[in-house]
């Protein structure tokens, strides 16, 4: 992997973890195009543009991470908890699922599902406006909705976010739970490939690259949840359908004759 390879997929890593649109999609598409191998090295590097989007979420919430909001992260803990244990007990078929193929199809239908939810969606209907207000029922039901994120093309963010908005939530709360349950989620995942992986990351001779890139996908992830907000504030999740659909539909025909 090479500085220009550091820096384009940590920028897709900060961009995409928070966005609806899958950021394992993305970077399985970029790796592919930048011919970026999926080494133990390359997989490592991956771990380490995570943990920068972890530490984005707690600078962008702080007054979030303390003991005043326990009952909050008792909640998040439940609609992590799905997640947790199918994706443990599924592991080996989950990995299987890894391919362009599912990607571009995943797109495309997680595009229609937006269209359709916003289609029906009643702002004035959703009452929960704040993440604390989120109840045990509401968080168990997100929880169970991301259970969809495990398929390759999905997005972690978007099955969350169509989950909270089923359940009562207006968009800016369904994205802000989304942001908050990124936590846990992807210390459980970064941590298990740090376990995986800390003997490349120990030996790696692409130090520099591992920097350069865990500094990008951080601050690129800082901003992007910032604009992000910004953006539910006037307009609805309908653009990100489209540009699901459209994505999907491009990787199909670029890919046609050799998707796997």
């Amino acid at each position: 992997m090479t500085a220009g390879d550091s820096i384009i997929l940590g920028i897709i890593e900060g961009f995409t973890e928070f966005l609806p649109i899958s950021s394992t999609g993305h970077l399985i598409v970029a790796s592919h195009f930048l011919n970026v191998e999926q080494t133990s090295i390359n997989k490592a590097y991956e771990v380490i543009i995570q943990f920068a989007a972890i530490l984005a979420v707690i600078l962008n919430y702080p007054d979030k991470f303390n003991f005043k909001h326990i009952t909050l992260w008792t909640k998040i803990f439940i609609a992590f908890l799905p997640i947790a244990i199918i994706g443990f007990i599924f592991s080996s078929q989950i990995k299987e699922l890894f391919s362009l193929t599912v990607v571009a199809y995943m797109f495309i239908i997680g595009g229609i599902v937006f269209l359709i939810v916003e289609k029906f969606y009643d702002e004035k209907k959703h009452i929960v406006s704040k993440v604390d207000d989120v109840s045990y029922k509401q968080a168990f039901f997100i929880g169970l909705a991301q259970i969809f994120a495990l398929i390759p093309g999905t997005s972690r963010a978007g099955s969350t976010i169509i989950g909270a908005m089923l359940v009562g939530f207006n968009r800016k709360a369904s994205a802000e739970f989304s942001f908050l349950l990124a936590f846990p989620v992807m210390c459980a995942t970064t941590g298990y490939d740090l376990l995986k992986h800390h003997e490349e990351l120990l030996h790696t001779t692409n130090f520099t690259n591992l920097v350069v890139g865990f500094v990008v996908a951080f601050f690129v992830a800082f901003l992007t949840i910032k604009l992000f907000l910004k953006f539910l504030e006037k307009f609805t999740f309908v653009s990100f359908g489209i540009y699901r659909i459209i994505f999907g539909i491009l990787l199909l025909v670029i890919f046609s004759n050799n998707i796997n």
